[in-house]
């Protein structure tokens, strides 16, 4: 049992970015151990990147279309909204959007739009939302191990509308 690593080796103390805890890994994923410690706070493509998965400018592009994301206010409410009632009452209800936030909703549009409709989903649930390609795939209706395909295809797309450069 020399060989055999420590689970806590390695491990860093929990901060306010490391939610640490375990995993059990299914039998074709097993090598040395089946149980591992993982961040549950880390993104998905924060944990492919640092594989080598995905390559730095795809990431870079990918927090890019994140910023936009939540600078568009596009994501879901977990909670009641503490905004200031508007002056003046719209027919449609809700405060008027600021400049920022349609500029931002602007510039999504268009690099979702440039990705492709089969590939916007898997971009907006791994990279927007912060889901797993696992969970990606079966919401998706997909085959296993086959998201980190399609997901870095619509990086590479995306990396392409932003005119990032590998090289950066």
């Amino acid at each position: 049992m020399a060989n055999q690593v420590r689970d806590d080796a390695d491990v860093l103390p929990p901060t306010e970015n490391r939610l640490i805890g375990t995993r059990t890994l299914a039998s074709p994923d097993v090598i040395d151990r089946a149980t591992v410690t993982v961040n549950h706070a880390e993104q998905p493509l924060a944990w492919l990147a640092r594989r080598g998965h995905i390559s730095a400018v795809q990431l870079r592009a990918s927090e890019r279309l994140r910023r936009d994301f939540h600078l568009a206010q596009l994501g879901p409410r977990l909670t009641m909204r503490w905004d200031p009632l508007p002056a003046v009452k719209r027919s449609g209800g809700g405060a008027e959007p600021s400049g920022g936030q349609i500029a931002a909703r602007q510039r999504f549009d268009a690099a979702v739009a440039a990705c492709g409709p089969g590939l916007s989903d898997v971009l907006w649930r791994v990279v927007c939302m912060g889901e797993g390609l696992g969970t990606a795939e079966q919401a998706l209706g997909w085959p296993t191990r086959s998201g980190k395909l399609v997901l870095t295809l619509a990086l590479d797309r995306l990396v392409g509308h932003y005119g990032l450069d590998a090289a950066e």
